[in-house]
């Protein structure tokens, strides 16, 4: 693969990318790494997708992902004790494989107890106040107005990762960014030389459409393990007003996950006769802006595409 196709693959659906300049420096060197983390808590569902299939883009150029299941950085954040995070661990290293991850799984607290890495926590947490260690942390932690102060360790922990793994690309959410604008202060801090790029996508609204998807609101999530009947019954009963495209969870799916997957999407029409083939996002999503394309269409053909996108995640899950 060429080096052009390679990078378009990097940034391709990325809604944000740090330290973009440092792509052509490095592209061609060898053994880049690349990772994501994970707090293993409840389903992998499509929000964790949109990371997933970014980490199966950097797969294809022939960059070993590595998955961090942050067990500890979980543990922080308040979602469960340690045997239920240990088995969490196991359960989303095979739902990861099944995704078609061929990646190298790091444990969170298989390293992150070294001395080196807690002093360097230590020198992050010097130079970071109160007030900037919550603010990174508003669209992350569980109850912020109540927040802990290991919900305060937790952004540092996240810059020492980043460290301690010798990362060349990060992958996150646009939810992580504050951490990262953060990490890219503080590197010099702890004698960090690489300057990382971190690529940074959407986030799929909560079927319910207030907030992101998230595993601890089960009627806001589609999982990779729900069947097509589920399925099909989360997507018709998903908000979609007509006409809205702000934090619309079936346009998000499309964005992020149906168009890079599949490229084009048809669309039945129940409502009036003949079909319609949209081979981008934004004819997509100007139609329904405009109203000539129906909720009710939209949505069936979103439970056809996700139960193609799903099913042989959901068959290999199953072996």
């Amino acid at each position: 693969m060429d080096v052009e196709k390679k990078i378009e693959l990097i940034k391709r659906n990325a809604d944000e990318i740090l330290n973009e300049q440092e792509i052509e420096k490095i592209i061609n060197k060898k053994n880049l790494k690349v990772y994501c983390g994970y707090e293993p808590s409840g389903e992998i569902h499509l929000g964790h997708l949109v990371t997933i299939m970014k980490l199966l883009d950097f797969q294809k150029i022939g960059i070993t992902p590595i998955v961090l299941l942050a067990d500890w950085h979980a543990w922080l954040n308040k979602k469960g004790d340690w045997k239920f995070l240990d088995n969490q661990v196991k359960i989303w290293e095979r739902g990861m494989k099944a995704a078609g991850l061929k990646a190298k799984f790091v444990k969170g607290t298989n390293f992150q107890r070294k001395e080196n890495y807690i002093n360097d926590i230590m020198i992050l947490a010097l130079n970071t106040t109160v007030n900037r260690g919550l603010r990174s942390m508003q669209t992350i932690a569980r109850d912020i107005e109540n927040a802990k102060i290991s919900q305060i360790i937790y952004p540092l922990m996240q810059i020492e990762d980043i460290k301690a793994l010798d990362l060349d690309f990060v992958v996150a959410g646009m939810d992580q960014r504050k951490i990262h604008a953060l990490g890219i202060e503080l590197f010099s801090k702890i004698n960090m030389k690489k300057k990382p790029v971190f690529i940074h996508t959407g986030i799929i609204s909560s079927l319910k459409q207030k907030g992101k998807m998230s595993s601890s609101i089960p009627e806001s999530v589609i999982s990779i393990r729900d069947s097509k009947e589920e399925i099909k019954k989360k997507i018709i009963k998903a908000y979609c007003l007509k006409g809205d495209i702000k934090e619309n969870p079936i346009l998000d799916i499309c964005r992020l996950l149906l168009f890079p997957k599949f490229e084009k999407l048809e669309i039945k029409k129940e409502t009036k006769l003949g079909n319609i083939i949209y081979n981008s996002y934004k004819d997509l999503e100007k139609d329904f802006l405009d109203k000539r394309l129906h909720p009710l269409d939209l949505k069936n053909a979103v439970a056809e595409y996700l139960e193609e996108l799903i099913a042989p995640i959901r068959k290999a899950w199953e072996k």
